[in-house]
């Protein structure tokens, strides 16, 4: 057995949900079973976006992998909890056996991106404790933790508005034309957010001389990776629903049926110039043959505050809002003791669920990881989730979804 029995960092906040603004606030666990001689114990708090991908290109004799690469930094703060302060010189402190809690509190700065993930980027936010011993190993702990950029849909100039698109497809049939096939979409609203329906109206006419081999409904989630020399575009369908075949001749009528928003992160990524995500909903026609789907695309708006037209819907009392300095309570922390937001405060909605990212859990071991590195180093961003046929109060769901 090891001189530590015991290193964690525990949040008030048991969720480890955090909007702008808000405290961040725990306590670090030290249970040693003999002595330690330390510098001090340090607690750094971290906030920054990554983006890292490599291709392997070949200039016809060898291959080679090019890298590319950016960051960004929001914040990095040290807190010292015990020791000497990071400039001290002198004589370093010997932390005798037995249970130590230090608490700690640290205010996150108003604006930031959502937390993010996946295998080519992320925007992520940690707070490491650090045991810094003198000519030996340092231990460390890790809590990775949620900040949710609040995205209110009452504030977006086209969230309630509706749309029409339309698209039209020529086919060719045995190397002569064929009619065309068209499709119409229509969305009541632009605005929406996770665990609403998307309500698909739409009509796909077949005069083509093929049967179709059928419709479908999706969500897009287009996420842009920027680098100084390079951007890649990753496109995922994160819900789907199908109609079935459509004869030559045919029709195809879309009634209100619904795709389900997963939970996910709001839209654009405010704040963050590296990362970029845009949703769209589309009406595709997959034809028989070697054709391309006709797609008709509508971008849409996937925010963390419902409008108030909906949650009326739902038989929730309208929101009332606030002023603007006035932060939001959908968190269980106290943000009236937390100082000015830009969160409006709406009184009567019902709070959000935390659901864990569609997308699931992903390694958050950094580079300056290592053996010595404890705490949960597998870890999926939650966000806010609405299910307007039960009314949530602050919970945290973990659903299987499928990927």
């Amino acid at each position: 057995m090891g001189k530590l029995d015991l290193f964690e960092i525990n949040f008030t906040n048991d969720q480890g949900v955090f909007y702008g603004g808000q405290l961040v606030q725990g306590h670090v666990t030290v249970q040693l079973n003999t002595e330690i001689k330390m510098r001090r114990i340090r607690l750094e708090f971290n906030g920054g976006a990554r983006v890292k991908w490599s291709e392997t290109r070949s200039n016809g004799q060898s291959t080679y992998t090019v890298v590319y690469s950016s960051k960004e930094l929001y914040f990095e703060h040290v807190l010292v909890l015990f020791g000497k302060d990071l400039e001290e010189k002198g004589d370093n402190p010997v932390l005798q056996p037995g249970s130590y809690t230090y608490p700690f509190s640290f205010q996150l700065p108003k604006q930031l991106p959502s937390s993010y993930e996946s295998s080519i980027g992320r925007v992520r936010y940690t707070v490491t404790a650090v045991i810094d011993r003198p000519w030996k190993f340092d231990h460390k702990c890790k809590r990775t933790f949620t900040f949710i950029d609040a995205l209110d849909l009452n504030l977006e100039t086209n969230a309630a508005q509706g749309a029409i698109q339309q698209g039209e497809k020529n086919l060719c049939c045995l190397c002569c034309k064929s009619g065309p096939i068209s499709a119409v979409l229509k969305l009541d609203r632009l605005g929406y957010v996770p665990g609403e329906d998307i309500r698909i109206h739409g009509e796909i006419n077949n005069h083509s001389r093929r049967k179709m081999t059928s419709s479908f409904a999706e969500i897009r989630m287009t996420v842009q990776y920027h680098t100084p020399s390079k951007t890649r575009t990753v496109k995922n369908s994160v819900s789907k629903i199908y109609h079935g075949p459509i004869r030559e001749g045919g029709d195809d009528i879309w009634n209100g049926e619904a795709l389900v928003i997963p939970p996910l992160p709001p839209s654009n990524l405010r704040g963050c110039d590296i990362i970029d995500i845009t949703y769209t909903v589309t009406l595709n026609v997959d034809p028989s043959g070697p054709a391309f789907d006709l797609v008709v695309p509508q971008e849409i708006i996937i925010g963390t505050i419902p409008l108030k037209s909906v949650a009326q819907l739902y038989g929730v009392p309208a929101p009332m809002p606030a002023p603007i300095s006035v932060a939001m309570p959908l968190p269980p922390v106290d943000y009236v003791n937390v100082g000015s937001s830009n969160i409006p405060n709406y009184q009567d909605l019902p709070p959000p669920a935390y659901v864990e990212s569609y997308f699931g859990k992903v390694d958050v071991h950094d580079d300056d990881d290592n053996e010595h590195t404890r705490g949960n180093m597998e870890y999926a961003p939650v966000y806010a989730y609405y299910n307007w046929n039960e009314h949530n109060t602050n919970t945290f769901i973990n659903v299987a979804q499928k990927k």
